[in-house]
């Protein structure tokens, strides 16, 4: 084998003046393709410099002829001169065989890299995949492409009561919502050494990834990474991916796609800066989401959901509302956030703290009615019989009473689940409302504009209604009245200081 390889014959003329001996042992590490590639260069070198070549076995002996510097400097026709002739018909060789040998270079992928071989075998599929497709397909136009919207619903019933939406875990429920090209698939088998090195070819690696299709394969690519559990060494492919789609943003992706996009990408290294890029263009969609799309496996802390994640989706897009207040769009994501809350409520591991954050992250603008919250926070309570009074006290720190139903506000005096010092602040705002609404609603329906004669009758009717309601509305405050004193008096009994002159505290 000396014969053939410069290396060997270096090797074994230092180890023979370090040894002084005839016997010399020699130690090689990383050879290219290890024991099989070995196998194959002794085959040449004891068959006098002939060996068979495919495109299964081409990589490894161009690899380890460099390794072992077998050139015609060392011995002539030697395997490297062979190889590289070998590789001069690879415009002729097939996609698999191109694909083949590309695979087989993984496990010295230093040295292929080195040699220029894996430049040469990318340049090949890359010119394969171009004369089999569209013109534009790897060009790097920014032009993007709609993708449409998912509209099948996504959750799913699982055995403990809760629901998120899709993951890349099951594969039957993964619907991209874009096409694939034909050359996709085939490419998952490659590892993402190849790839980075691939999209570097093209120009199109990190931040400068300003390709659609490219964007669409990487992200093919790493959700089959994640489907088969490899987390490792991705992070540089995700971030180019993610890049591509900031870049491409709500013109090309919707905001049921941009969910999707990070469930793929969250498992796989992503790095900070690249998640806060593409939380804030899905903050700033936030109004388009649907409830499946905020059902989110919680990441850490045994939570179902991750609440970390919606609580900042919606402080983008609060911030960025601020500055044009869209008043349609903001209570669309007020309903929208009132569902959320009634859906994670019952989770054990939900803290008052994240449950208060989510509540009071809108403005009370976002809001007509607080009647989805306190529905919500109901649930909440019944779900954590444990929490005390003081934790129930703080939770209901979310409400507006003001704007509650009378038949919320009723309920809410009812329920025993409800701190009564909470239930007497909710009575007598929905009283102060009640009295300041009644004159005045009356005044607007007593001080009608003159009719025409033929409108009388008309008139009369309704204002005999508007007398009814008065009365019912008088009514029910009575009872309202009633229910307080009631309740004011069963806190003076149980009240250490019930047998003082001191009066009932001020309600804020």
């Amino acid at each position: 084998m000396c014969s053939f390889s410069g290396r060997l014959r270096r090797m074994v003329k230092q180890e023979k003046k370090r040894s002084q001996n005839k016997r010399v042992k020699l130690k090689i590490g990383e050879f290219p393709g290890g024991k099989h590639g070995f196998e194959l260069v002794s085959r040449f070198c004891y068959n006098n410099g002939r060996i068979g070549m495919s495109p299964s076995t081409i990589s490894v002996l161009h690899s380890s002829a460099m390794f072992l510097e077998m050139s015609e400097e060392v011995s002539p026709c030697n395997l490297l001169s062979q190889a590289e002739t070998f590789l001069e018909g690879l415009f002729y060789w097939t996609w698999d065989d191109i694909l083949t040998s590309l695979k087989t270079c993984e496990p010295f992928f230093s040295i292929a890299d080195s040699s220029g071989l894996l430049d040469r075998l990318i340049s090949s599929l890359l010119a394969k995949i171009s004369a089999n497709s569209e013109p534009s397909l790897l060009t790097l136009a920014t032009t993007p492409t709609p993708i449409p919207s998912c509209s099948s619903s996504s959750s799913s019933p699982d055995t403990t009561g809760f629901r998120c939406s899709i993951s890349t875990k099951t594969p039957d429920t993964i619907k991209p919502c874009f096409t694939r090209e034909w050359w996709f698939e085939d490419l998952t088998i490659l590892s993402p050494n190849i790839i980075e090195k691939m999209m570097k070819t093209l120009g199109a690696f990190g931040a400068h990834n300003k390709n659609l299709i490219l964007t669409r394969f990487l992200l093919h690519y790493l959700k089959t990474a994640a489907l088969n559990g490899g987390q490792e060494q991705y992070g540089d492919l995700a971030d180019t991916a993610v890049h591509g789609v900031v870049l491409m943003g709500r013109t090309a992706f919707s905001c049921r796609g941009l969910f999707w996009v990070l469930r793929v990408v969250s498992s796989l290294g992503i790095s900070k800066e690249c998640r806060h890029k593409l939380e804030r263009l899905m903050g700033l969609m936030l109004d388009q989401a649907t409830l499946d799309d905020l059902l989110v496996s919680g990441q850490e802390g045994g939570s179902v959901y991750d609440v970390s994640l919606v609580l900042r989706l919606v402080r983008v897009f609060v911030s960025a509302e601020e500055s044009g207040m869209s008043f349609q769009r903001m209570k669309k994501v007020g309903r929208l956030i009132d569902k959320y809350l009634g859906e994670i409520s019952p989770d054990q591991s939900l803290k008052v703290s994240k449950f208060l954050a989510i509540a009071e992250s809108l403005p009370d603008s976002a809001r007509d009615c607080f009647d989805g919250v306190y529905r919500a926070l109901d649930i909440y309570f019944e779900s954590h019989p444990g929490l005390s009074s003081d934790d129930r006290a703080k939770a209901c720190r979310c409400l507006n009473y003001e704007k509650l139903t009378l038949e919320a506000c009723k309920d809410l005096a009812k329920n025993p689940r409800i701190p009564p010092r909470v239930a007497m602040q909710a009575l007598v705002a929905q009283q102060s409302k009640l009295q300041c609404n009644t004159p005045k609603r009356a005044a607007e329906k007593a001080s009608p504009r003159t009719p025409p004669i033929d409108e009388k009758e008309q008139l009369r009717f309704n204002l005999e209604k508007m007398q009814h309601r008065v009365i019912e509305l008088e009514k029910v405050c009575r009872e309202m009245k009633g229910q307080m004193s009631k309740m004011s008096k069963n806190n003076n009994i149980n009240s250490p200081s019930h047998h003082s002159n001191r009066g009932l505290p001020r309600l804020c």
